[in-house]
């Protein structure tokens, strides 16, 4: 670890060995580059099921979370900016290696590693799912006289898709199919809504909380604050994203990185507000776990939706996969004395992405892994883990602002995770227990 009184030799080695890929180090993209790509990894999958979580918390609940998490996950970012090179002359451009600094070189890789795999691999796993889902809808709508495939053959073409783009060597390399996913998530938002607002309240709307047992609902109401959770994931990747940004005295990384991260909550907001409010305004209670299966007209315009959160999803897989690529990789050229180049990659990344497929593609159930994976992983990675290590590293005065709000991050996201992580294992299994695997 370098501290602040490291002489500039051991400065530059720890910076020289910031490797992505094969390419090394490539810093030289602009603010708008980490616009796109956070955009890309915080709205995707997890937007079409707030209405659903809306229907399970009621309006004054449901609409009171996800302005908190908005303020709460904005404030965390902004963190996240700032300790990337909190220590001069170093900057730390993955999470684990802020996690050595926050908690120790021991410690450290314990608490941070394990809740950023979570939230990648996880994401990766929804994202299959999710893709699956939406080609089939849109070939459903788009050739009603087509044979339809089972769902298990939609989710194994939107893998296959990613054998060829992992091998993609770099961040940089996917800022083309990032910026068309971050205009995808905009577009097929926008579509929800207004495709909502524009088909009207159904007949006999109700928004009164689902018609379920006590316990059944207890457990779906934890499940859908993990939805919520899970819709505000782009921490997990923040520092990689930065890292991509060059950095010098005059110019730090931050101030660009700060500046792209306010235009892609502004995206959020302008995204998740209105399909969250106006998607539960228009079916109420009824709604499915994705508010795009719920709407069946104008068909072309669903399968146009559809088809954006297909492309869409396919760019936000890489931008999750990316850090999980790096840190194969190096596992396998440090213990197995594996050689950097498409060898390499061709083992670490197929192998990574057919583990995801085979997740998806035998635990499909949307709405239960949002919740799970939002609970489990999300939450500590976007509410509590930087806010604790921007306690342990800034030390705000005792009972400051500052003090105060990031104990409240901590506490919310202590309860999201405790509450939809069981909320989602329990309806993952519940599901299961009725669901014909591989159909």
């Amino acid at each position: 670890m370098v501290s602040a009184s490291s002489p500039p030799s051991k400065v530059m080695e720890v910076q020289s060995d910031k490797k992505w890929g094969d390419n090394g180090p490539s810093r030289n993209a602009k603010w708008w580059y980490s616009t796109f790509h956070s955009v890309t990894a915080m709205i995707g999958a997890g937007v079409l099921s707030l209405p659903y979580a809306m229907a399970y918390l009621g309006w004054v609940p449901g609409s009171l979370m996800l302005l908190l998490s908005w303020c709460l996950t904005l404030n965390t970012m902004w963190q996240m900016i700032q300790l990337h090179e909190c220590v001069p002359g170093t900057r730390f451009d993955r999470f684990i290696d802020l996690g050595r600094h926050a908690f120790g070189p021991k410690l450290g890789p314990w608490i941070v590693l394990p809740q950023q795999l979570i939230v990648q691999v996880g994401c990766d796993v929804v994202y299959m799912v999710t893709g699956g889902k939406c080609l089939k809808k849109f070939m459903e709508i788009a050739c009603t006289n087509c044979t339809q495939l089972k769902q298990s053959y939609w989710i194994l073409i939107f893998g296959t898709i990613h054998f060829f783009l992992s091998q993609l060597p770099n961040f940089n390399s996917v800022a083309g199919v990032s910026l068309v996913a971050a205009v995808m998530s905009l577009s097929y938002s926008t579509i929800a809504w207004v495709a909502c607002l524009g088909r009207g309240r159904i007949d006999n709307v109700s928004y009164a909380y689902k018609q379920t047992n006590t316990p059944d609902l207890m457990f779906r109401v934890c499940n859908a604050l993990g939805q919520i959770a899970f819709a505000f994931a782009g921490h997990a990747v923040a520092l990689e994203i930065q890292a991509t940004i060059p950095s010098s005295p005059e110019k730090p990384s931050k101030v660009a990185m700060w500046k792209g991260a306010i235009g892609a909550y502004i995206i959020n907001a302008i995204c998740y507000f209105p399909v969250a409010l106006v998607g539960y305004w228009t079916f109420g209670r009824d709604v499915d776990d994705n508010v795009l299966i719920t709407l069946e007209r104008p068909a072309w315009l669903i399968a146009s939706a559809n088809l954006m959160v297909f492309i869409h999803v396919v760019g936000s897989y890489q931008v999750y996969a990316m850090p999980v690529f790096d840190l194969i990789e190096r596992m396998m050229i440090k213990r197995l004395n594996f050689s950097r180049g498409l060898t390499l990659r061709l083992v670490a990344r197929s192998s990574f992405v057919a583990f995801t497929l085979f997740i998806g593609v035998t635990f499909p159930f949307f709405g239960d892994l949002l919740g799970f994976f939002g609970g489990f992983g999300f939450a500590p990675t976007a509410y509590l883990l930087p806010s604790i290590m921007w306690l342990i590293i800034k030390k705000p005065k005792r009972f400051s602002l500052n003090w105060f709000i990031n104990w409240v991050g901590i506490y919310t996201g202590a309860c999201i995770i405790l509450a939809s992580t069981i909320g989602g294992f329990r309806n993952i299994i519940a599901d299961a227990a009725t669901y014909k695997f591989y159909t």
